[in-house]
This record gives C-alpha cells, structure tokens and sequence, in this order.
C-alpha cells in the first residue's frame, strides 16, 4: 500500500498544525514554508478552506486520496451525521487504536507495529493497519519480547498523554479494550468536518 514519503514538517508548516507528532522544526518556524511564506498570499476561496481542512485530516491519518475518500462514502450512506460518522471511522481504525492507547508515539509508528504483526484483535494476530474495530474488542501487544519492547517504549514516550475515556487500558498486560464510540467532542478533531463533507458534495 503506497504512502506518504515526503518532508513531513513542511506539511505541518503548510496547514499550520502538526500532523505527524511532536517537531522541533515546527516549532521553530511556525511560519508557512517557501521564501515568502504568507506573504502576498490571497484570500482562500470556498474550495481552497475545504480543500485544507481535508488535507490536514488525510495527511494526519496518513491516508492516501482514494483511501480517504471511500470513508466519507461509508459515512455519506449512514445514518447520522455524515462528518461527525466519518470521524469516527478513522478512529476506529486499527492503526489509530493502538496509537490512542499509547503502545507507539504516532500513528505511522502505530501502523508499522500493526503491519509487522505484533499486535492482536480479540486474541488474533491482524497486520491490516486499515481493520476496523468495534467496541468489546481486544487489543493486545504479542507475547514475544520484541513486540512487548516496543509497546513499552510507546508507554514511556507516551505516559503524559492521557488514555482517551472511550479506552480502557492494562499497562500491565499490554492490553486495551474498546468501550464505546467517541463523540465528536472526545476526538477533538483538528479540522472543521462540515468543510469536507461540503466539499465532497461539490
């Protein structure tokens, strides 16, 4: 499966957000990049807004264009509300999972540990980063000292971030299970979804 290999923080920088986990670099020029960065810039039109708010959501759950767009078409055919749905969705990703409950620092950390086989679903070893969870389910790191090394030092890079109230983990075990669907408000999300619902409605 094709990703994105590119300048990571200079994505950042363009949308103003860190999408890849922490950067000293971000922090260092929060400015756009390119010589002039925002200078003589014009006003962002309609699609440009929406076009934004979707590249930031794409690239922060390092999905390519096809791969995201087919989530908004989940989303588009349930019932509810089609952004909030669509949040959800990539929550429930596994790769995300494990990344929320804190056994990799980022998420393409996370979807290495799921890609190489060291993490398990209700006792089943899963290696598909895209494998959509559902609550009850039971996410454990393997039983054989390299996966357990690694989820370890995803804890420790990890401990000051809180485990969303949606998880319940066992740090002890290296074990977490999904508790119910996140709410908008829980995921916080980084961009206005109703900008990328509007523009795929174009």
């Amino acid at each position: 499966m094709s990703r994105y290999t590119g300048p990571r923080t200079k994505k950042s920088r363009r949308y103003g957000v860190l999408l890849y986990g922490p950067s000293k670099s971000f922090e260092r020029k929060n400015y756009p990049p390119g010589v002039h960065g925002e200078k003589g810039r014009r006003k962002q039109t309609d699609f440009a807004l929406g076009l934004a708010e979707k590249q930031k959501l794409r690239l922060m759950y390092g999905l390519q264009e096809k791969q995201f767009r087919r989530y908004y078409e989940i989303a588009l055919s349930r019932r509810g509300i089609t952004g909030e749905t669509m949040l959800q969705l990539l929550e429930s990703r596994l790769d995300n999972q494990v990344y929320r409950l804190g056994f990799a620092s980022t998420r393409r950390a996370a979807r290495q540990m799921v890609s190489h086989g060291h993490v398990t679903v209700n006792g089943r070893k899963v290696t598909i980063a895209s494998y959509l969870t559902r609550v009850g389910e039971v996410i454990s790191v393997r039983e054989n000292a390299v996966s357990r090394q690694l989820a370890s030092k995803g804890l420790e890079a990890t401990q000051v971030t809180p485990t969303p109230d949606w998880l319940q983990i066992n740090k002890e075990t290296l074990k977490g299970e999904i508790k119910r669907v996140p709410s908008r408000d829980e995921i916080a999300p980084i961009v206005n979804e109703q900008l990328i619902v509007e523009f795929y409605s174009r």
